[in-house]
This record gives C-alpha cells, sequence and structure tokens, in this order.
C-alpha cells in the first residue's frame, strides 16, 4: 500500500471530518468505541474505553464487512430487546423528529437514517483520545503521525495512510475497522464533499435515499463520480467534465482504496455473495480477495444471475486501473525510475502503461525486474485479455483495424485480440495498433490464464492429459507456462489413442504456437534461453520474423538452453508449417493452387511443406514465399529431425545403421551408402526398411535442387561459385549446372567434388534435378515405365526420336558427353567392359587418379581394340554404340575435341557450328587428313578410319550413302566384324553389281583413305597388319599372294631337305 499522499502537494488528508449540527453528537462514536472495546477473534482483548453520553459498548455492524457481528453484551445491539439508539437521551429528540417510527426498534436503520439526513462529527477527540491509547508505540514509529497537532482529528488519517506499516496487532485491528467505516461513506472523508459536492449534483450522484437501494449504498456517489471520469476521458468532446480537484479527489480515493476489497464499498457491495462463496478464506488487505474474484472471474461469468452487478464493477474497475497507472502502488514503487527516465508525460490513457511495457519488451532500454514483475500482475489483475476494451490505449489504436478486419466479431469478445494477431503484419493493420498488440500480447504470453478462450476450449484436456484439475493456480511444481508445454507436447507428439487433444483444444494450441512464430518475444522461453544469442548474432535482424530464421541459421553456435529450445521449435515447424504464419501467408497462392487438399487436413504431418518443396518452381510461386520455404529446406539439413517424414519413417532405421549422426546431409549418405551396397550385393533382405527407401529416395531428390542442401558441395566450390557462377541463380540446380559446365576451370577440390556428384547422378538419373526437370514431358512419353535407374539409357535410345523436345535433346547430348569423359559415369558400360578394361587398358588405369577424368583414354583404348575384334560381346555391343555416337556428333569423342580442336577450328569451323550434329566434322577431318599436322589429331583421325572398317553402321556417311545397296546386295549377311563392309567392297570390284554412284564414290573415298592410313600409320604387330589384310579391299588378292608363297616355300623346302640332310655311308656306318 502506499503510504503517503496525504502529507504531499496538492493531497488532502483522508480525515474523519464534518459541523457539528446534530444534538446526537455520537452515534457513530458510540458504535465505534463499542467495537474498539469488542475482543477482536483469536486476538488479545482491546483496552477498555469509557462510555459517551451514556452509551454503552456498541457492535460495529456490517460497516466493517459480512459476518462482523460483535459478541452480544448486556447491551446487545440489535433489533430485539436490549440497548437501543433511539432511547439514548442525546439522540431521542434526533430520532423521533427525524426517524420513521418503525425503524426506532432497529440501531442500523437508525444510524442509516441519521447519517443519510446530517453530517456527523466523526473527528471527535475520542477517536484521537481511543488512537492514542490502542496505537502509541506505533504512534512512536512513525514520526510523520506523531508530528500531528492534537485534537485536530488528523492523527487517525494519518495512521490510516501507513496503515501498511503498522505492525502492532491492535493499533491495526483498530486503523482497519475505522478505514472500513470512513470509506462507507464519502462524507466522511475529509474534503471530498467540499471538492466534489457541485460535480455530485452535477452527475446527478445524490446520496442514495433508504428503501431505494441497499442501506449501505453510499459507495456508489464514488462509483457514479469514477464512471463519469472514465465517460469523460472515451469522449472526444465531453458535454460533462469533472472539476479538477474533484478528480484528484476521486482518484485519490481509488488509489486508497485498491488495496483492501472491503474499502471499495461499491466493488464490495456487488461482489459480496462471491466473494463468501469462492473466497471464504482469503484473508482481506493486499489485493487478495481481489485476485481471488479474478481467478474465479469464469466462474462468476457463468452464475451471472446475481452476480452481473459484480462484473460490471470488476470490468470498470480493471478498466480504470489500465488507465491510471497511479491507482496501482505496486507499479508507482517498482517503477518509478522508469517512468522518469523513459516515460514522463504520458500519464492518461493508459499510455505510460503501454510506454512500461515496450520498456519491457526491449524496444526502449532496460527495466528493472521489480517493475517487469509489477507490470505482470497489473495485467493479471486488469486482464484486458478478456475485453480488450479494458485497454484503451490498445482500444484507440486498433479501432479502425477491429471495424474493418474485425467487424464480424462482437464487441468485447476475447477473440478480437486473436483477430487482431491474425491481421498483424497484414496491410489492414496499422502501425500505432500493431505496437500496441505486441505490447500486450508481451504479457498475455506469459500467463496463459490472460487466454480466456485458451483455458475454456482446453481446461478439460488439461485436468486429462496434464494431471492439473485447477490450472489457474500455479506453483514452484507447476510454473506458469507447463500447462500450455504439455497441451501442445500432446498435441503434434502423442499417436496413442486417448492421448490427443480435443479438436476444439488442438485449434487453440495451434493459434498460440502461430502467434508466438511471429515474433520471437511472445515466446518466452525462447527469449529466456537466447537473449545472449539474439544479441551476439541476430542485432541487425530486425525486420519481421528475421530473428528466428537467424537463430536456425546459427544453430550449431549457439548456446545449449537456446539451441534445444530453436531445435524443438524448428521440429515442432516440421510437422506442421502452418505454424509458421508469416510463410504460410506468403504462400497462401500456391497452396490454394496446388497444396490445397493437404492443407486442409486436420493433421498436417509434414505434407504441406512437402507439396511445396515439390511446387517451388511453378510460375505462381511467389518470391517471398519460394525464399520462405528454401531457407526452411536449409534448417532441415542441420538436423534430419527437422523433416518430420524422413524422422518418422527412418527414425529406428537411424539408430540402428547409423548411430551418433545427426546431420541431415550425414544421415541420408548413410541410408543410401547402405541401400547401394545391399543393391549391388544382392541381398536378400534390406537393412533399410522399406517405407524408410521411400522417405529417403523423397529427400534425396529434393537435395538435388540446390547446392546449399549438399553442404561439404557448397563448402567446396564455395570459391569457384564467386569466380565463375557468381550471377547464376541458386534455385533449378543452376549453380551445380554451371560448375558442371566449366569443370576443366574449377579448383582441384571442387573439380573432385563434382567428379563425385556426376558419378552418383549417372549411377541414378533421377537425381539428375536438371535433366529430370528438362526433360520431364519426354519422359512419360517415352519412358513411362523405366526403372530410374534407366531413365537415361532410355532417353538416349530415344534421343533422335522426331517428337523429340530439342532442349531435352540438348539436355541428353550434354550427359552423353559427360558419360565419353570417363568410363566410371557409364555404368552400363563399366559393367559390360568389366573385364575387358583391366585386359587392355591396364597401363591406363594404373597412371589415373580418384575423383579425377580420364579424358575418354579408356573409351578411346576399347575402341581400338573394337576395331581388333578383341572384346568381349556385351562389351563390343556397348563400344559400337559410343562410336556410332561419337561419329555423328565430334563432341562426344573427348580425345578427338582435345587433340585436334585448333584444326576444327580452322578446317572444319563452318561444320562445327551447325546447330544439327550429323558427322559433318568427322567427315571434314577426313577429307582434310593430308593437311592435318599436328601427329596427336592425326592419329585420332586415323583411329576413327580403322574404327569405321570394323563396321559400316560407325561410318555415318557412308552407311547413308549406301543403305539401299546394303538392302539390295548384303540383306542376308548379319551386321558387326566388318561383315557387310566386306560384302560391300566385294561388290564394288564385281563388274556385274551396280552400286549408286553417292554409294561408290563414298567407297572410293574410303579405299583412298585406308590405302593413306596404311602407308602413314603401318601395322604395329602381327594382329594389326592381319587386322589390315582382313579388311583391306585386296584382300583376295593378299590372301592368294600369300597362298601361292606359301606353297612355293612348302616345294622347295621337299626339294632342298634331301641335300642338307645327307649324311655320308662312313658316318652312317661308325
Amino acid at each position: 500500500m502506499w503510504a503517503g499522499g496525504c502529507a504531499g502537494g496538492g493531497g488532502f488528508k483522508m480525515a474523519l471530518c464534518g459541523r457539528v449540527r446534530s444534538r446526537c453528537p455520537g452515534p457513530v462514536l458510540l458504535l465505534l468505541l463499542a467495537l474498539v472495546a469488542r475482543p477482536a477473534a483469536g486476538g488479545p482483548p482491546m483496552p477498555p474505553v469509557a462510555p459517551v453520553g451514556g452509551g454503552g459498548p456498541a457492535a460495529a455492524g456490517q460497516a466493517a464487512g459480512p459476518g462482523a457481528a460483535g459478541p452480544r453484551g448486556p447491551r446487545g445491539f440489535s433489533s430485539g430487546s436490549g440497548w437501543k439508539l433511539s432511547e439514548e437521551a442525546v439522540c431521542r429528540e434526533d430520532v423521533v423528529r427525524l426517524c420513521s417510527k418503525h425503524s426506532w426498534a432497529n440501531n442500523l436503520a437508525v444510524l442509516e437514517c441519521l447519517q443519510d439526513v446530517r453530517e456527523v462529527r466523526a473527528g471527535h477527540p475520542k477517536f484521537e483520545s481511543v488512537a492514542r491509547e490502542v496505537c502509541k508505540s506505533t504512534i512512536a514509529e512513525i514520526k510523520e503521525c506523531a508530528d500531528e497537532p492534537v485534537g485536530k482529528g488528523f492523527l487517525v488519517s494519518c495512521l490510516v495512510d501507513h496503515r501498511g506499516n503498522i505492525t502492532e496487532y491492535q493499533c491495526h485491528q483498530y486503523i482497519t475497522k475505522m478505514t472500513a467505516i470512513i470509506f462507507s461513506d464519502y462524507r466522511l472523508i475529509c474534503g471530498f464533499m467540499d471538492d466534489c459536492k457541485a460535480d455530485i449534483n452535477l452527475l446527478k450522484c445524490g446520496s442514495i435515499r433508504p428503501g431505494e437501494k441497499d442501506a449501505h449504498s453510499q459507495g456508489e456517489v464514488v462509483a457514479c463520480l469514477e464512471k463519469g471520469l472514465v465517460k469523460e476521458a472515451e469522449e472526444t468532446d465531453p458535454r460533462i467534465q469533472v472539476s479538477d480537484q474533484c478528480k484528484k479527489a476521486i482518484l485519490r480515493v481509488a488509489e486508497l482504496s485498491s488495496d483492501d476489497f472491503h474499502l471499495d464499498r461499491h466493488l464490495y457491495f456487488a461482489c459480496r455473495d462471491d466473494r463468501e462463496r469462492f473466497c471464504e478464506n482469503t484473508q482481506a488487505g493486499e489485493g487478495r480477495v481481489y485476485k481471488c474474484l479474478f481467478n474465479h472471474k469464469l466462474a462468476i461469468f457463468y452464475m451471472m444471475v446475481k452476480e452481473a452487478s459484480c462484473q460490471g464493477e470488476m470490468l470498470d474497475y480493471r478498466r480504470m486501473l489500465m488507465e491510471d497507472f497511479s491507482l496501482s502502488p505496486e507499479i508507482i514503487l517498482s517503477c518509478r525510475g522508469e517512468i522518469e527516465h523513459h516515460c514522463s508525460g504520458l500519464h492518461r490513457k493508459g499510455r505510460t502503461l503501454h510506454c512500461l511495457m515496450k520498456v519491457v519488451r526491449g524496444e526502449k532500454g532496460n527495466v528493472g525486474l521489480h517493475c517487469q514483475q509489477a507490470l505482470q500482475t497489473l495485467i493479471q489483475e486488469t486482464d484486458p485479455g478478456a475485453d480488450y476494451r479494458i485497454d484503451r490505449a490498445l482500444n484507440e489504436a486498433c479501432e479502425s483495424v477491429i471495424q474493418t478486419a474485425c467487424k464480424h466479431i462482437r464487441s468485447g469478445d476475447p477473440m478480437i485480440l486473436s483477430c487482431l494477431m491474425e491481421h498483424l503484419y497484414t496491410e489492414k493493420m496499422v502501425e500505432d495498433c500493431e505496437h500496441r498488440l505486441l505490447e500486450l500480447q508481451y504479457f498475455i504470453s506469459r500467463d496463459w490464464k490472460l487466454d480466456t478462450v485458451l483455458y475454456r476450449k482446453c481446461q478439460g484436456d488439461a485436468s486429462r492429459l496434464c494431471h492439473t484439475h485447477g490450472w489457474n493456480e500455479t506453483s514452484e511444481l507447476m510454473p506458469p507456462g507447463a500447462v500450455f508445454s504439455c497441451l501442445y507436447r500432446h498435441a503434434y507428439r502423442t499417436e496413442e489413442q486417448g492421448r490427443r487433444l480435443s479438436r476444439e483444444c488442438r485449434a487453440e494450441v495451434q493459434r498460440i504456437l502461430h502467434q508466438r512464430a511471429m515474433d520471437v518475444k511472445l515466446d518466452p522461453a525462447l527469449q529466456d534461453k537466447c537473449m545472449i544469442d539474439l544479441g551476439k548474432w541476430c542485432s541487425e535482424k530486425t525486420e519481421t520474423g528475421q530473428e528466428l530464421e537467424c537463430l536456425q541459421d546459427h544453430l550449431d553456435d549457439l548456446v545449449s538452453d537456446c539451441r534445444d529450445i530453436v531445435g524443438n521449435l524448428t521440429e515442432l515447424e516440421s510437422e506442421d508449417i502452418q505454424i509458421e504464419a508469416l510463410l504460410m501467408r506468403a504462400c497462401e497462392p500456391i497452396i490454394q493452387t496446388f497444396c490445397h487438399e493437404v492443407a486442409d487436413n486436420q493433421i498436417d504431418s509434414g505434407d504441406l511443406m512437402e507439396c511445396l518443396i515439390q511446387n517451388k518452381h511453378q510460375k505462381e510461386m511467389n518470391e517471398k514465399c519460394a525464399i520462405g520455404v528454401t531457407h526452411f529446406q536449409l534448417v532441415q539439413m542441420k538436423d534430419f529431425r527437422f523433416s518430420y517424414k524422413f524422422k518418422m519413417a527412418c527414425k529406428e532405421d537411424v539408430l540402428k545403421l547409423c548411430p551418433n549422426i545427426k546431420k541431415k546431409v550425414d544421415v541420408v549418405i548413410c541410408l543410401s551408402t547402405t541401400v547401394r551396397n545391399d543393391t549391388l550385393q544382392d541381398a536378400k533382405e534390406h537393412r533399410v526398411s522399406l517405407k524408410c527407401r521411400r522417405q529417403l529416395r523423397v529427400e534425396e531428390l529434393e537435395m538435388t535442387e540446390d547446392i546449399r542442401l549438399e553442404p561439404e558441395l557448397y563448402e567446396a566450390c564455395k570459391s569457384d561459385i564467386k569466380n565463375y557462377c557468381q550471377n547464376v541463380p541458386y534455385g533449378n540446380a543452376q549453380i551445380i549446372e554451371c560448375l558442371k559446365e566449366i569443370k576443366k576451370q574449377l579448383s582441384t577440390r571442387c573439380h573432385q567434388k563434382v567428379f563425385k556428384l556426376q558419378e552418383t547422378e549417372m549411377m541414378d538419373p533421377e537425381l539428375d534435378y536438371t535433366l529430370m526437370r528438362v526433360c520431364k514431358q519426354m519422359i512419360k512419353r517415352f519412358c513411362p515405365e523405366a526403372d530410374s535407374k534407366n531413365m537415361l539409357q532410355c532417353l538416349k535410345q530415344n534421343k533422335n526420336s522426331e517428337v523429340m523436345d530439342p532442349k531435352c535433346k540438348q539436355m541428353i547430348t550434354k550427359r552423353q558427353i559427360t558419360q565419353n569423359t570417363d568410363y566410371r559415369l557409364n555404368p552400363v558400360l563399366r559393367k559390360a567392359c568389366k573385364a575387358d578394361i583391366p585386359k587392355f587398358c591396364q597401363n591406363i588405369l594404373n597412371r589415373a587418379k580418384d575423383d579425377t577424368e580420364l579424358e575418354g583414354q579408356v573409351i578411346s583404348c576399347l575402341k581400338l581394340k573394337y576395331a581388333d575384334q578383341r572384346l568381349s560381346q556385351d562389351c563390343e555391343d556397348q563400344i559400337q554404340v559410343i562410336i556410332q555416337e561419337s561419329a555423328l556428333d565430334y563432341r562426344l569423342d573427348p580425345q578427338l575435341q582435345m587433340h585436334c580442336s585448333d584444326e576444327i577450328s580452322s578446317l572444319c569451323a563452318e561444320e562445327a557450328a551447325a546447330q544439327e550434329q550429323t558427322g559433318q566434322v568427322e567427315e571434314c577431318l577426313k577429307v582434310n587428313l593430308l593437311k592435318i599436322k599436328t601427329e596427336m589429331c592425326k592419329k585420332e583421325v586415323l583411329n576413327m578410319l580403322k574404327e569405321s572398317k570394323a563396321d559400316i553402321f560407325v561410318d555415318p556417311v557412308l552407311h547413308t550413302a549406301c543403305a539401299l545397296d546394303i538392302k539390295h546386295h548384303c540383306a542376308a549377311i548379319p551386321p558387326g566384324r566388318g561383315r557387310q563392309m566386306s560384302c560391300l567392297m566385294e561388290a564394288l570390284e564385281d563388274k556385274r553389281v551396280r552400286l549408286q554412284p553417292e554409294c561408290k564414290k563414298r567407297l572410293n573415298d574410303r579405299i583412298e583413305m585406308w590405302s593413306y592410313a596404311a602407308k602413314v600409320a603401318p601395322a604395329e604387330g602381327f594382329s594389326d597388319l592381319a587386322m589390315q589384310v582382313m579388311t583391306s579391299p585386296s584382300k583376295n588378292y593378299i590372301l592368294s599372294v600369300i597362298t601361292v608363297g606359301i606353297c612355293v616355300l612348302f616345294l622347295i623346302g621337299l626339294m632342298c631337305g634331301r641335300i642338307t640332310k645327307r649324311v655320308t655311308r662312313e658316318l652312317k656306318d661308325r
């Protein structure tokens, strides 16, 4: 209780006062002396006081409160037989003259009658003498009261003002009773009648006649004046204005009576039945009864038949407390420094309190703990969450928003605040309303009892699931917030039947979480645990929602407690992304178009975010939504628990196969490696469960869309991205594609990582995001039934189809070029030539390094062996395909492109510039073989000629020119091993066969080229010589000559052998 004020400037003494005009000078005095003489219940007896005016001991009656009737003495205070006030000599004449006869036998009725028609001199010296006797030691301790002059009636007033500091039991009892009597009638408050007489008449707040209302209704005069004061403050141009003197008097009375329920007489009599019903055991003083009534306000609300007046009085009282901080002694005492430093000059209309709220939020300096607690207590007492109109500053700031955005909600409904929060940061919200709303929500979020709707909808669930029967009571074992934490755990993390929240309660829990996600300051635990980290990492992140995103970005750098809080919140968001209200608002168009079915589900379970990721690059996607979805994907990479569907599908597999691994990318790699090994080894039973394998595939596909979702690759290539791909967007795998195209220029580490990525994509083309995106429609057309691992193979087979999309065809060619740079990037070739590669190309493998391309050397080696017809059938089939493809497009032959780049530019520039490659460049190089000076390039062209002798299919120009002749003359001859080429050569030599002119010309050209090749590049060995003979156009002639030569040698041997081996007889006879 604020002790002071009376002696301060501008204040007034709360003394007992009045003019002596009645010959019955002491009915109140008689009653009070009897009261004082009565022993207090449970306390020591009060000292005896001599009777005044012949009166005996009297009871105070109900003026001190219900149930305060004293013990009956010889002359009891009742309407029955015994002492009667009307029979006292000093009062008899006044009673007979002024009071009706039927009231004479009732001492209370007589007292009310006399008080109502005359001003009573309550400042009788006997009051002061009793006070000096009872409060002797207290007066000595309180210097201000000890200095009061004797006989002026100010001593009792001083003691009343300092009653909060009185420790002496008898004195405290006496002053408490005196205070109750004083506040029962405004005329007993010194100076109040003089200051407010004109206003009482103006506002028609005059005295209430007996019989019209309760006999103790004089407190309504003060209440009437208070309402007039509030009405004046609410009106822009008030018709009736309360005088400044009366305003001070009213505020002073409200200030003094705010600490004790009994002293606010209007509130007391309106709520006395509720007080007896709900707060019977609550001791009066220090606002305890009021707090008890507040805690039971909902129960009172449902019993409003009798208690409507109590609710109305409490509403007015709460509104006054929110408007004027000086009515709250705790605010004055605890926040004096903050008010002077930050909020001076903002007294009216609740502005001071909102200024203090702003300071507490950290937007305007720092605030002491005691001040913060006092503000929280005040918000609890006034409970503006139940009716926003209690907070006048909020009401005025948000009036326009309420009229436009929340006009469908009844005025005063608790859902108004929720409606305002839903429109926070929207076009309908105004800045002043936004500030006032967040200032109030800061405190409401720290005490779930202040959310009326949440309490109504979740009371049963709290009792059923959280083992609390009265969740409006907190303790050390059940601190504020514990019940709400329990509710949201059951809302999201409990699957057992009967352990989930009811639908209504779940909706309210989601509403609270949506509100908290808008501002970290609305999440008490988050702000408390992350205050240091917010200052360290996020001081510059001041835009809406940026603070939480910043904490998520720095998750690994946060202190342990903050990391746990942010991690739990992120995990919760992964299950129900609708908690992210700002993201949902930005993504509303894309949700309505593509994800409305999953958005309408009562239980999200991660489906909505998965849908948003899948449609992130749709035309309808806006920038804000795309950025928000990508950010959430990046956050998910920090912990596999942040991907709800992945966590639920693979939780057991991770614990079994990848223990102690936390980061999502590492978990994905661990599980993917396990799946791949089981597949390669043809394991009978996969170690990774089917449901996990399915979800693992989803995660792998999502990670290919943005290089930032592959942390190791991103870190290795950061500098290269900055140097070569600075202006390339991250989305749609564009950065990854950029790095692939400039692979030769990359740093060693980045080059190795990109090579590994390409190796993975070639083994599983579905992970090639760009290929899948560009060729999506072609895959549906040509490869609807193809396995994901054979997708690229299927596309290559249909590459030259007339209906193939040009962009897709171009992308397939890029992937073919990549595959031909290294046999390890061609899984089909690698498998088919598993035995041939080490057999024929071991010297190349010995020089090879891991994670670096062989630039087509192994494939070139296999091509030469194909020409020699020494490969296994499976390997030969694959090499034949590669030779055919590279014969049409020189870019598919990395060795030719590398060694002949200058010649192509100088000799075949026109052919190389052609939009469609059909073998023109290769033909140009063959024709200009004599002009080629570079030995390595010449060798590559000669190799091409050598390969073309093995099969006509690898020479597209010749094959096209001779297609009809092959059909007519060589149809019965199977292709391969040079058989059809030999058939055409025989036909060329046969005079009876007429070949097509173009075919004949091309064949003659090839013969000349082969002859030149034989001269320039002689056989390197017997096998090479035999191959040249077998593929020579003069094969028969050469074979005939060789046969004749062998026969001649044989005959010579027979003839000469007898001479060389003849032995003389003499030697034989020995």
